[in-house]
């Protein structure tokens, strides 16, 4: 599919999923019957011990816990790529206090309307959620002390656009932590080719050294894997894209599905003001 193909299918797919809970999502996929068997909450790790985390943002989506490496600090400007219902924006909050400032990006209004609902309950004026694209950011140059993302960049179809407009709305000196999918190895075809598996986080996915060479060409440096999760999706969704001897073979490629969550700088160049004098 075109890359404006692949967005309305995940704006459509999401869409839907903004409107159901966690645990409907965790019994029926995505819990509209969406997207056939692909199971979103493989990927997903328990928040529900951190500070700021509110049961009502989280949908189960996420790959990892990207706050957990972030070194966020009391008055930090945090951008959130692909926001959802708000869950790590939440947790950020927790982390950059009243004094800090929390904006989430997302492109699928049925979840802006589900952050600001659930940011408003909460009455939290320094969390905002701002509809848009992450290959074109609705933010200023330079704002972001942090900017943290959850298993979404491998759904951006254009992932070295994504990675420039992380680089242009960082501060110098800022810093990003991001958790996605990433492969070691060749999916086999019929999961490139499903929409399904585009939209459940896995045919999107590039090959890990790209993906970290994405990140230093786009500027940022001292660029490294924080924690790194090999994920296994179940033999029986598989078996809904490929055959029992396709299956084989791809159990024997020593191919996999990693869950990772990268660091990465915007480097302090010339003065030190961001201008690049």
């Amino acid at each position: 599919m075109k890359n404006e193909e692949l967005k309305t299918l995940v704006k459509e797919k999401y869409g839907e999923i903004a409107l159901q809970s966690k645990e409907t999502n965790e019994t029926s996929c995505c819990g509209s019957g969406c997207c056939g068997d692909v199971d979103y909450t493989i990927f997903s790790e328990s928040y529900d011990k951190l500070e700021g985390y509110n049961p009502d943002a989280d949908l189960g989506l996420g790959c990892g816990i990207p706050t957990e490496f972030a070194l966020i600090k009391a008055g930090d400007t945090v951008i959130d790529l692909g926001s959802g219902a708000g869950n790590d924006c939440f947790v950020a909050r927790a982390l950059t206090g009243e004094k800090g400032k929390v904006i989430g990006v997302d492109f699928t209004q049925a979840m802006i309307d589900k952050a600001r609902e659930n940011a408003e309950k909460l009455e939290y004026n320094n969390v905002e959620f701002r509809f848009g694209d992450i290959e074109k950011l609705p933010v200023t140059a330079n704002k972001a002390d942090v900017i943290i993302s959850n298993c979404v960049l491998n759904l951006v179809p254009d992932k070295v656009k994504a990675f420039s407009e992380i680089y242009r709305v960082l501060k110098p000196g800022g810093h990003i932590s991001v958790s996605d999918v990433v492969l070691k190895g060749e999916l086999p075809e019929t999961l490139k080719q499903a929409a399904e598996m585009y939209a459940g986080c896995v045919s999107g996915a590039v090959q890990m050294a790209d993906y970290l060479n994405i990140i230093v060409d786009a500027g940022l440096s001292n660029a490294k894997v924080q924690k790194e999760k090999q994920i296994v999706i179940p033999d029986e969704i598989l078996l809904n894209y490929m055959t029992a001897q396709e299956l084989s073979d791809f159990h024997q490629s020593g191919t996999g599905i990693y869950s990772i969550t990268v660091y990465a700088e915007k480097p302090v160049l010339g003065c030190g003001c961001g201008c690049n004098c």
